[in-house]
């Protein structure tokens, strides 16, 4: 069953600037591009940083004041302070700049995303060249698909190719990605997998899984001495 990845949803024509230029270029790049941040490459693409409206909020932040260092001066106000001065963009950047693959599955994406409080991930090839870049608002484009489309996943991939299942036993209703699975298996296996992977699909928010099943072969597992678990 496939499932949607970073390169399906990220922006292939990436704005870039070099090490070299300029505060006032890279505020042009960004609003003509109606951007909020860009990648810092060398002459290989490779992804040395990148330039976001925060990092460049900083000069405009301090303008007028006094250029003041204090002794016991904390990381962030170093940082603002130094940002702040900066001219070219090696010395505005954030480095280094947390990346991604093309092929991420996207919930990766987004959890890398909250760990290091980013809002966009530049997606790097195998040689380490950028490729793209994807922002919060392309993961969020998965939810995007239509209630036809999957449902038409969970019934192809999920039910028939995975699971083998005879049309008929299982019906899928979808309403707003919001999945039911309704009918009947042998198994009870079979009906906690059909959940488990309908979940998986592209676009879902929720399973409700209504299926009944005929055996509890979790259960029979569990009691089969042969297949329990030796204690040690």
């Amino acid at each position: 069953m496939r499932t949607w990845q970073v390169g399906d949803v990220m922006t292939k024509d990436v704005a870039t600037v070099g090490e070299e230029t300029p505060y006032r270029q890279i505020v042009d790049v960004l609003i003509r591009r109606g951007i909020s941040a860009v990648p810092v490459v060398d002459d290989f693409r490779r992804v040395l940083g990148v330039v976001s409206e925060a990092d460049l909020l900083h000069k405009v932040e301090r303008a007028g004041q006094p250029d003041e260092r204090r002794v016991f001066e904390g990381r962030r106000r170093r940082t603002a302070r130094e940002k702040a001065g900066a001219l070219v963009a090696k010395d505005l950047m954030t480095a280094p700049a947390v990346t991604t693959y093309p092929e991420a599955a996207l919930p990766a994406a987004a959890r890398l995303m909250e760990r290091d409080a980013v809002k966009r991930l530049p997606v790097l090839d195998d040689l380490g060249r950028l490729v793209g870049i994807v922002t919060r608002s392309d993961l969020l484009r998965v939810h995007l698909r239509t209630d036809a489309e999957i449902r038409e996943d969970v019934v192809q991939e999920v039910l028939r190719r995975v699971l083998a299942v005879r049309d008929g036993l299982v019906t899928v209703q979808v309403r707003d990605g919001a999945v039911t699975l309704d009918g009947r298996l042998d198994r009870r296996s079979a009906v906690e997998l059909a959940g488990r992977l309908a979940a998986q699909v592209s676009g879902v928010v929720q399973v409700h899984n209504a299926v009944g099943y005929d055996v509890d072969d979790t259960t029979l597992r569990e009691m089969d001495p042969v297949h329990a678990t030796p204690v040690v």
